[in-house]
């Protein structure tokens, strides 16, 4: 919920209560330096005691509510027909009806079993914008993903409320290039990850689905950040705005051929799933559920997350947990943009974006911009935030990078976990960054990983600039900031 105070400044207001806290540490620039260097420059390797605030991602570091972790106590652990499992079928089918519900350990677990069970080799798979590991399982499977993204989609700047739409007529030709037959599906992902958590519109999904729906093709729904998309579509769209999330998230689901989420996002727990009202798509996907991941009826997931996420799947149709992160996110990005931050706007659904182009304008691509900027955040704050950008893109069959399209670092914003004083910090020392981007130099790969080299990957700086970075930082804030 944003609030207007007396004196005129809108704030978003936290819709809940501290109960149990967790101590955070924050290290002096010399140790980060030390910690970044361990590292091999990629903040997926730093450790946890080495870092302040924790904006790595949103997947599974959201607080769960009072009810999850009361669901959690009652779990019922039987490996085969587990009533768990019911409440959270019964969950599905209540809010997001669908019929048929097959858990799995997290959402790159249901994008492997739907590429094994849809792509083959030669196919192409149309999205509004791929995801790593959609990618990696669609391209194991001898596929293709064609980013049909719109005009609107790369203005890192821009005001466009719905970045995330699909390019309706670069669809159909896509349809008409390649044949019906070579299209499994067609995915469109809420909200588009790698471009600045954008969404996209109800109008463009109902275009998208009446496209695919007249080719005979499934529409498959990557529903991760679901409630967010659908709290954006009630701000943004018009005709939405006296609709409750559950009603809006209703129609969403009434264009989708099958859904599959991470629940660790929105619903707020450690698992993930599939579902579908049609017999032919869940007996395509079911025999290959046990063999990847665990029985029908907990999928490769604790029962404890079971009841956590069939309570989750309720809680995120309520209206205050739905912009609990999209509001702070908010909030986030406006403080950027006020101090000259160059972030992406609108803000998105997970996190404040920062455009690396515009930052570090002075780094070419070919020494990724968006690692160095993830890396000097963490060096200038204590901050832990992600690449998203050619360092995240793996290389072409004959090992050179693929340029990414944008270069963003991504500060992830976990639901009810941060404070607006430690947002106001992260705003303050990326302001400071900012203007000494000058110190800033490329990183260069030292060990690359086969595939999804942005988790393991090991870079080395281009020169010694983080040691000039921490020595101007102490300048101005000592040694034990």
């Amino acid at each position: 919920m944003y609030v207007r105070l007396s004196d005129g400044r809108e704030i978003p207001m936290e819709m809940h209560k501290v109960r149990i806290v967790q101590k955070t540490n924050l290290p002096p620039a010399a140790q980060r330096l030390a910690a970044m260097e361990g590292a091999g420059y990629n903040t997926f390797l730093l450790r946890t005691r080495d870092v302040f605030l924790d904006m790595l991602t949103d997947s599974g570091t959201n607080a769960m509510s009072d009810n999850q972790l009361g669901a959690m106590m009652v779990a019922d652990d039987a490996y085969a027909g587990s009533e768990s499992f019911y409440r959270l079928q019964d969950a599905v089918k209540e809010v997001l009806g669908f019929e048929h519900t097959l858990p799995v350990h997290q959402g790159r677990a249901a994008e492997n079993l739907l590429s094994k069970a849809f792509v083959k080799p030669g196919d192409v798979v149309p999205m509004n914008y791929h995801f790593t590991t959609t990618k990696a399982h669609i391209d194991l499977n001898g596929g293709q993903v064609l980013e049909l993204y719109t005009d609107e989609a790369m203005k890192t700047d821009g005001t466009h409320p719905f970045r995330g739409n699909m390019d309706v007529q670069k669809l159909k030709e896509t349809i008409a290039e390649y044949g019906a037959e070579h299209v499994p599906f067609v995915r469109m992902e809420a909200t588009t990850n790698l471009i600045g958590g954008q969404p996209f519109s109800m109008a463009n999904l109902r275009e998208v689905k009446a496209v695919a729906a007249t080719h005979g093709i499934p529409l498959v729904f990557d529903g991760s950040l679901i409630s967010e998309n659908a709290f954006l579509i009630r701000q943004r769209e018009a005709g939405y705005a006296d609709k409750s999330i559950g009603e809006i998230m209703a129609e969403l689901m009434s264009c989708v051929d099958i859904f599959y989420m991470s629940g660790r996002k929105s619903a707020a727990a450690r698992g993930g799933l599939i579902a579908t009202s049609s017999e032919e798509y869940y007996g395509r996907i079911l025999p290959w559920l046990p063999v990847y991941e665990g029985f029908a009826t907990y999928g490769g997931m604790s029962t404890k997350e079971v009841e956590a996420m069939a309570v989750g799947i309720r809680e995120m149709t309520d209206l205050d947990t739905a912009g609990s992160g999209v509001e702070f996110v908010r909030y986030f990005v406006e403080r950027l943009v006020a101090r000259g931050v160059p972030a992406v706007t609108p803000p998105g659904g997970l996190a404040a974006h920062v455009d690396a182009m515009r930052f570090l304008p002075h780094i070419p691509q070919e020494e990724y911009p968006a690692g160095a900027l993830a890396t000097s955040i963490y060096l200038a704050s204590g901050v832990r935030s992600m690449e998203r950008g050619t360092v995240s893109t793996d290389p072409d069959e004959s090992g050179k990078d693929v340029l990414a399209d944008l270069e963003l670092a991504r500060l992830a914003v976990p639901r009810r976990v941060y404070t607006m004083s430690q947002i106001e910090y992260a705003v303050d020392r990326l302001a400071w960054l900012y203007a000494h981007r000058h110190l800033v130099k490329g990183l260069k790969f030292a060990h690359q990983p086969p595939v999804l080299r942005f988790f393991f990957g090991r870079l080395a700086p281009l020169e010694d600039w983080g040691r000039e970075l921490v020595r101007a930082f102490e300048a101005d804030f000592g040694t034990e900031c």
